[in-house]
């Protein structure tokens, strides 16, 4: 297994030079939750790509990890073709656990999406606290996965916004289930080597004519999964997965 992995500015570390400490909510988590002793390996991340390698030198109290053997910091790639997920807003907490599994599988970007048939709307106060407990939960989950480029996670958008979005994708798929609608297979639709992919997932009560309307207008296609129905948190992740393989991110 990689070592786990912390949130830090890596712009400041210096190969070779002072030893790095991490205190605040990371050293905590580091101190005493994952309960690192001196000797082990870490990983130093920004979020967005840049990490670096560190050897715990010591713990101190509960909040405060001293790294030092420090590597030169690096930048991992940009992915590509890179995925993004329009997630209709779910009940309950099921958003939060959307968010956790399409990142932990490898998912780009995800944009919350008030759609019409959503019981869930953000809004306001409410909205804000909801779009925050998702940035949250993607950047733990990140961590949890041991990536150093986190996914981001939109501001919540309109299906007008989305229209727009899916209009500009190299491959704009809305994932659609319905004998009265024609749909392709997703796995067998033609991918592109390159550039971005934007899939679209309902809400549990499935996307309406008018959405599905707007968005084939703007370019998408209908795509299915397979025979099952999944529920809206489960289905962005199945899909990335299928994905991730086809486009050889996984290999």
């Amino acid at each position: 297994m990689t070592a786990p992995v912390f949130v830090a500015e890596v712009a400041d570390v210096l190969p070779g030079g002072p030893d790095f400490v991490l205190d605040g909510p990371e050293g905590r988590h580091a101190v005493s939750v994952k309960r690192l002793r001196p000797g082990e390996d870490v990983v130093l991340t920004d979020g967005h790509g840049h990490w670096t390698e560190g050897v715990v030198k010591a713990a101190e109290g509960k909040d405060r990890l001293v790294v030092t053997d420090l590597h030169e910091v690096r930048e991992e790639p940009e992915p590509t073709p890179r995925i993004t997920v329009v997630q209709a807003l779910p009940k309950g907490d099921r958003g939060e656990l959307a968010v956790e599994t399409m990142t932990e599988t490898g998912v780009d970007e995800i944009v919350p999406w008030s759609a019409a048939r959503c019981i869930t709307q953000w809004k306001g106060e409410r909205g804000l606290k909801a779009l925050g407990k998702w940035r949250a939960t993607a950047r733990e989950a990140g961590k949890q996965s041991r990536r150093v480029r986190f996914p981001q996670v939109a501001d919540a958008m309109t299906s007008k916004q989305v229209a727009a979005l899916l209009a500009k994708a190299d491959l704009a798929v809305v994932l659609h289930e319905d004998r009265a609608h024609p749909s392709e297979p997703l796995a067998t639709a033609a991918l592109p080597a390159s550039g971005d992919i934007v899939l679209v997932v309902g809400p549990e009560g499935g996307v309406s004519p008018e959405e599905l309307e707007l968005f084939t207008q703007a370019g998408a296609r209908a795509c299915r999964l397979g025979r099952s129905v999944l529920r809206t948190s489960t289905a962005g992740t199945a899909a990335v997965a299928l994905l991730l393989g086809r486009t050889g991110r996984w290999s």
